[in-house]
């Protein structure tokens, strides 16, 4: 007869004990299936467990490899020394800030942005992001603006480093930062150090830069106060586009 999966059985062996004794009778014949096939010989777990230690001690133990054997003592001495290490200790650290010797030490892990800051007390960069994504923390090295939070100070070692402290020399502000002041160009002025600082390295690099020219030069820097427009006045006005020609131009001597 049929059971309800369509399964046929034959009415005397129906029933659960012959369900049961069928499960016992196809488990023994596992059972001897697994005993017959592995019986008292190397299992195929044991096997590869062997076969891989005997080629991990024949990799270790052997010859080089050919590659390796063909180098000669002239390519060897060709190959660069290696780098002096530093730290983790703090070592001494001599910079020059604004065209003045700092001296202090520091870890080599710190960032130009906390040596400033925080061993030598130049605030004017400021950290914002600590990403080098928004340009607050913009300094001056030797007339190239980068951001200080991604580079070490151990790399601005001998050379010349401006911060927008230089923009206010012997009390007389640069024109850059006087701009900003007479076009309200800021807000909460946590951006406007790395904007001044960034600016006054365009004119520096091309004093008859065009208003397009210094918008490019500062695409580094974000103001999340939003106040791009009236620094556009004031691009415009030390372009000489606004007022007074030629005379408004952001040079040094001027």
């Amino acid at each position: 007869m049929n059971d309800f999966q369509g399964h046929n059985r034959s009415p005397g062996n129906s029933g659960p004990g012959a369900h049961a004794s069928g499960s016992d009778s196809h488990a023994s014949g596992s059972d001897s299936h697994a005993s017959g096939s592995h019986g008292a010989g190397l299992t195929r777990r044991a096997f590869l467990r062997g076969t891989g230690m005997s080629a991990a001690a024949t990799a270790l133990t052997g010859p080089l490899p050919a590659a390796l054997a063909e180098i000669d003592d002239d390519d060897s001495k060709k190959l660069p020394a290696p780098a002096a290490g530093m730290g983790p200790a703090p070592v001494k650290l001599e910079l020059t800030v604004n065209g003045a010797k700092m001296t202090t030490n520091i870890e080599p892990r710190v960032t130009l942005l906390d040596a400033l800051r925080n061993y030598l007390d130049v605030t004017g960069c400021k950290r914002v992001c600590d990403r080098g994504t928004c340009g607050a923390c913009t300094v001056m090295i030797n007339g190239k603006p980068v951001y200080s939070c991604t580079t070490l100070a151990l790399e601005a070692r001998g050379k010349d480093i401006k911060t927008a402290e230089a923009l206010n020399a012997d009390g007389k502000l640069d024109q850059v930062p006087a701009a900003f002041a007479k076009f309200d160009a800021q807000q909460c002025g946590f951006c406007t150090p790395g904007f001044v600082v960034a600016m006054r390295a365009a004119f520096d690099q091309n004093p008859k830069a065009s208003p397009a020219d210094i918008e490019k030069a500062l695409g580094g820097n974000i103001c999340r106060c939003g106040t791009y427009e009236q620094m556009r006045h004031a691009i415009a006005s030390l372009c000489g586009n606004i007022h007074g020609g030629a005379k408004g131009r952001a040079t040094k001597e001027a």
